[in-house]
This record gives structure tokens, C-alpha cells and sequence, in this order.
């Protein structure tokens, strides 16, 4: 058998050895190096800096600043009622009248014993005079003259009466007809005309309730005592908005000012009770409607602020993660305040970039893969401006 030649063999192990260093060149290439398959995905935040209006938060009810229950002052049936059911009405209005009939006659009475009695005390002061003028000649006893005077003064006492007899009557009639005691919308009527209404009847005609301006009522934790009494120190009004919620959206029902806070701080629950005041030209607030009442109690000028998901909490206090190239650092800070939209802190610098997402797999020197997909910067600050 013949052997291969020298020659051949030498360039068969070439060729094996070239093989061999080329698979072991591609098998390098493709091999990703460690630390880019060690990083961890991650988003990041840009810190940014603005102006952030501090505000308190509580459930309120919405109240009228005056509302009145129409009720009848004298007995009498209700002839008319002069407006209808959720009409508007003026401080004076006629709402509705009552039989006067009984209390007119009651007046003339009294005024027909007014001219009695005017006349009983005129006849009664010329013979006074009369006996005045014939006592400086004993004309007449000293007893005689005296009567006359004490008849002339209880003359003069029942002229009082009768005055004082005309004035209640005319008072009573003037409750015949019943006025709106304030400016305001007429709420449901409870009684028709014809009915005998009386003084101590439990239910109402119907109410009257001012609408413009309204009042918002809530409770506030009496450690933002000292702040409250701050504001209403101040030489500006504190803002106080007023939000609906329904169907998972906030809406603005207005917009009004810090009015005044009770005198006492409740012992039961610790909270002490706010009123602020609305101008309510479009009826958007209605009374016993229940809202959303944020209070604003400062404006931080220039504040660092960042999204709630950024600040990470350990058992030394607060810190974030800071891209510094791709690994990231623990950076100690203080929450300085917070909302569910935004967090001021302090201990980053403006333009500083954060993790906002998959912290839970950092460590301090973590290399970091950044996900093109962070949420812009304008949108944080836009959803620190809402409620």
C-alpha cells in the first residue's frame, strides 16, 4: 500500500489547526462580555427643578351661608303661595300670604279704643285745669283736685295700651304677608294654599337657601393648627380649590379662599374644623354636596423634585440610585414633602439622573442597561401641577 507523502500530511494539520483557531475566533466574538450580560435594565428620571405649591387635603361638605326654614308666624290659612319651586328670589320678596281678615279687624278694635281714650283724656285735662284754677281760691277741696290727676295719669297709661294694642296687631298683620328673609332659591314647598297653618306646625312651608356666595366645611389633623392660623394671618387669602370626583376623573368645581377655623379642636377625633368661601355665580357647588378640598398652605420656589417610584427607603431613611456612566450609586436624601404625583427632595442636583424603574435588582456599583422608553421630564412636572 502506498504511504501519503510528507508533504500532504503537513498540509492536512494546517489545515486542521486553521479550522480549530477560526472556531475559536467566532466562538469568541459571538460570547457577549460579562458585564454587558450582567447589566440590568433600568429607567431613569432627570431631576428637575420648579416651583411646587404645597397643599392640605380632606374631604369637605358644601353649605350655605344662610339657609331658612319658612314657617308661618301667626295661625291663619294660607291664602297663596307667590313664587314656585326652585325659583330664585331677592332678600324681600313677597313668597306668600295668609287670611288677614281676623287681625285687620283686631287693628281696627285697637284703634277705635285709641280715639276713646283720646277723648276721656281730653275732657279729663280741661277739667283739670278747671279745678287747678278754682283751687287758688278754694274753690275746691285739695281731694277733689287730686282725684282729677290721678285721672288725668291712668288716662294717660291706657293711652299707652292702646298705642301699645295697635303696634302688636299691626305686627301681627304684617305676618300675614311673609318675605324672603335672604337672597337665595326656593326649595320644594311642604304645604298648599288652603291649608291652616299655624306658628308651631314641625314642618315647613319650604326654605330658602343662598346658593352665592357658599361655604365648603372640613376637618383638618390639629397639628396643621399652626399653619392654618398662619394663613389666615397672612396679608393674602390662602386658595382653597374644590374637586368632584365621578367616573375615575377629578374636576374643578371652584376655586375660593380660607374663611375661618372653629374655636376648638375636637376631642373625639383630633381634627379641628375649616370653612372656606366660594363665589358660586354658576351653581357648580350645591349644598350637603360632599368634595375633594385641597388647601394651599406654601409654593416651594426652585424645589428638586422627582416621581414617588424614585425614592427608595432602607433602615438608614431615604436614598436613590444616581446613573453615574453605566453603574449606579446610593445617594442619601430627605424627603422634604410629598404628594401622590411628586416628592421634593433635597441632596441630588437639578438635571441629576435617577432610576425610576427596576430598583428592586440594584445594589450600590451596579452596571445598568438604560430602556429607551423613561418618561419624559415635562410630563413628570405636569402631573405635579394636578391635583
Amino acid at each position: 500500500m502506498r504511504r501519503p507523502s510528507r508533504p500532504l500530511v503537513l498540509a492536512a494539520l494546517v489545515l486542521v489547526i486553521l479550522a480549530a483557531v477560526g472556531f475559536w475566533l467566532s466562538q469568541r466574538r459571538v460570547a457577549p462580555p460579562n458585564h454587558i450580560a450582567n447589566a440590568v435594565p433600568v429607567r431613569v428620571v432627570t431631576v428637575a427643578q420648579q416651583d411646587v405649591p404645597r397643599y392640605l387635603s380632606a374631604i369637605g361638605a358644601v353649605l350655605s351661608l344662610h339657609s331658612v326654614e319658612v314657617r308661618p308666624q301667626v295661625e291663619g290659612v294660607l291664602n297663596q303661595v307667590l313664587v314656585k319651586e326652585g325659583q330664585w328670589v331677592k332678600a324681600g320678596d313677597l313668597l306668600a300670604s295668609l287670611d288677614d281678615r281676623a287681625i285687620s279687624a283686631n287693628l281696627d278694635q285697637a284703634r277705635a279704643s285709641l280715639g276713646q281714650t283720646q277723648a276721656q283724656l281730653q275732657v279729663a285735662n280741661v277739667n283739670l285745669k278747671r279745678y287747678q284754677l278754682l283751687s287758688s281760691d278754694d274753690g275746691v277741696s285739695k281731694q277733689t283736685l287730686d282725684q282729677q290727676q290721678a285721672l288725668v295719669n291712668q288716662l294717660q297709661a291706657t293711652l299707652k295700651g292702646n298705642q301699645a294694642a295697635i303696634d302688636n296687631a299691626a305686627v301681627q298683620l304684617s305676618y300675614t304677608q311673609i318675605r324672603s328673609p335672604v337672597t337665595g332659591r326656593v326649595g320644594i314647598r311642604n304645604v298648599d294654599p288652603g291649608n291652616l297653618v299655624r306658628s308651631s306646625d314641625t314642618q315647613s312651608l319650604f326654605s330658602v337657601t343662598q346658593i352665592d356666595p357658599i361655604a365648603v366645611e372640613f376637618a383638618l389633623p390639629q397639628q396643621q393648627l399652626p399653619v392654618l392660623q398662619g394663613l389666615l394671618k397672612s396679608a393674602t387669602p390662602a386658595e382653597v380649590e374644590a374637586y368632584m370626583d365621578a367616573n375615575g376623573e377629578r374636576s374643578l368645581l371652584g376655586t375660593g379662599q380660607l374663611m375661618l377655623i372653629d374655636n376648638q379642636v375636637s376631642a373625639n377625633t383630633g381634627t379641628v374644623r375649616v370653612k372656606a368661601q366660594f363665589d358660586n355665580k354658576d351653581g357648580r357647588l350645591w349644598p350637603g354636596q360632599l368634595v375633594t378640598v385641597r388647601l394651599r398652605t406654601a409654593v416651594d420656589e426652585d424645589a428638586l423634585v422627582v416621581p414617588p417610584p424614585v425614592v427608595q427607603r432602607s433602615l438608614d431613611g431615604h436614598f436613590v440610585y444616581r446613573l453615574e456612566g453605566d453603574k449606579v450609586s446610593a445617594v442619601p436624601v430627605k424627603v422634604l414633602y410629598q404628594d401622590s404625583a411628586l416628592n421634593i427632595v433635597a441632596g441630588v442636583k437639578a438635571g441629576d439622573r435617577l432610576v425610576l424603574d427596576g430598583q428592586s435588582r440594584l445594589k450600590p456599583g451596579a452596571t445598568v442597561e438604560v430602556a429607551p422608553d423613561a418618561p419624559a421630564q415635562a410630563e413628570m412636572a405636569d402631573r405635579g401641577s394636578q391635583p
